[in-house]
């Protein structure tokens, strides 16, 4: 197995090492979450990175990466609508994280039509290949969920980053994640569509 394939590998083990260190409330327990996730997402950027510049690009990479990608944002997601319910019942609405059920069905959505059209396409040897909205969709969303954490962080050491303008910063970075999602989703569902067969 190569480096490109081994940190993508890595990448889907750190998940639910990820998981364990945002639910398990041992000391700063936050701020180990975001040190796994941080990990996670370098490898997202070095894997892709050394596969190409090295000619190392392989049928389990092509298929491993863009998985490991879905399985760390959506285990992310779906870990923070679980934090933002909890911290609104406990706290109060203005401690909201802005994450819930119909973010992450959005983003499910999404990553289950592209896998979709990928297989469709396969059947015709056409790769769909990862545009510039998709890059950026990841990029931001995975930026928004670093603030998330951090903020989480902050709070650890008696820094009160979490409600008030923050609160407000959270909505507008989750909802701006969702729209480059649908909009990259659309893209990417009007550049193959002609390769489904509705006949």
């Amino acid at each position: 197995m190569n480096l490109p394939n081994k940190l993508t590998l890595l990448r889907i083990i750190l998940v639910p090492v990820f998981l364990v260190c945002l639910y398990v409330q041992f000391p700063y327990h936050f701020s180990a979450a975001l040190l796994v996730f941080a990990i996670a997402s370098i490898t997202d950027a070095l894997d892709g990175h050394i596969a190409r510049s090295q000619n190392l690009i392989t049928t389990f990479g092509k298929f491993a990466d863009p998985l490991a990608d879905k399985i760390l944002v959506l285990a992310a997601f779906a870990a923070m609508a679980d934090l933002s319910a909890k911290m609104e019942v406990t706290l109060g609405t203005e401690y909201s994280l802005h994450v819930n059920g119909i973010v992450v069905t959005i983003i499910a959505a999404r990553e289950f039509m592209v896998s979709g059209l990928r297989l469709v396409t396969a059947e015709k040897g056409v790769v769909v290949a990862a545009g510039i909205w998709g890059k950026l969709k990841t990029a931001f969303t995975m930026v928004t969920q670093v603030v998330i954490l951090l903020c989480l962080c902050l709070t650890e050491f008696g820094i009160p980053a979490i409600g008030g303008i923050m609160s407000w910063i959270f909505f507008a970075l989750v909802w701006i994640s969702v729209l480059l999602t649908i909009i990259s989703g659309g893209v990417y569902l009007k550049g193959y569509w002609k390769y489904i067969d509705m006949k």
